[in-house]
């Protein structure tokens, strides 16, 4: 049989500096976002599904709009398609309006207009994958559950597993045991208070979004290089 290319599990006796350098760095440097504001389940979901492969700067413009047309779930279940995509117009990736629009109408249907709050079950509504559930789970609800997208994972395998598996990528058919291995090692390092989960999955987020990025990490301004398998070295 071939060996598995499955990273082991990396020992985790820097975990609680780990958490501590970034909680640290995210109150001193974590931006003001709109929808770090607000514990509102439907909000987070809108900012959750525009996030989606459009920068920060595109959706801080279009959030407010949207939600000023669409306030809540139900008028967004309510509104034709053809209103819900003139409302998405410019931002792209078109797929993600029509499965926000679909999600509205189900939990109208189905949950009495209310999103659940378990990761299980918001898995189930239309355009939901791991990572939003786990996002919405936490951002809306504080439940103390990881939300591993591209960038968390990113800082996740240069700090904990190193060199080794800089070249993976989520992305790429045949890395599902690779992918399991990190939502494994984050759902070990999420704190189990659930505010203090929020502010983790934020800080894990802004890390790989302005320090830990794909191709030329500032490993000089990084909170975490005194424990980082990758830039320390």
């Amino acid at each position: 049989m071939p060996r598995s290319s499955t990273p082991r599990a990396p020992k985790l006796k820097n975990a609680q500096p780990f958490t501590r350098k970034v909680l640290a760095w995210y109150a001193r440097a974590g931006r003001d976002l709109p929808w770090r504001r607000t514990r509102d389940p439907y909000r987070v979901l809108v900012s959750e599904f525009m996030l989606q492969q459009t920068q920060v700067s595109r959706v801080r413009e279009y959030y407010p709009r949207f939600l000023e047309r669409f306030p809540d779930l139900g008028s967004l279940a309510r509104a034709p398609a053809r209103a819900v995509r003139e409302a998405w117009d410019g931002l792209g990736y078109y797929a993600r309006a029509r499965n926000l629009h679909e999600l509205a109408k189900c939990v109208t249907r189905r949950h009495d207009g209310t999103l659940p709050d378990e990761p299980e079950e918001l898995r189930e509504l239309p355009g939901v994958g791991p990572y939003t559930a786990g996002a919405v789970a936490s951002f809306a609800y504080e439940k103390p559950v990881p939300a591993v997208d591209t960038n968390v994972s990113r800082v996740l395998r240069r700090v904990f597993f190193g060199r080794a598996t800089l070249k993976d990528s989520l992305t790429v058919a045949g890395n599902v045991q690779r992918a399991t291995a990190v939502w494994g090692l984050a759902g070990k390092l999420v704190p189990k208070n659930g505010k203090r989960a929020w502010q983790f999955n934020q800080a894990m987020m802004e890390l790989g979004a302005l320090i830990c990025v794909a191709r030329k990490p500032k490993c000089p301004q990084c909170p975490v290089r005194a424990v980082c398998r990758t830039g320390k070295g």
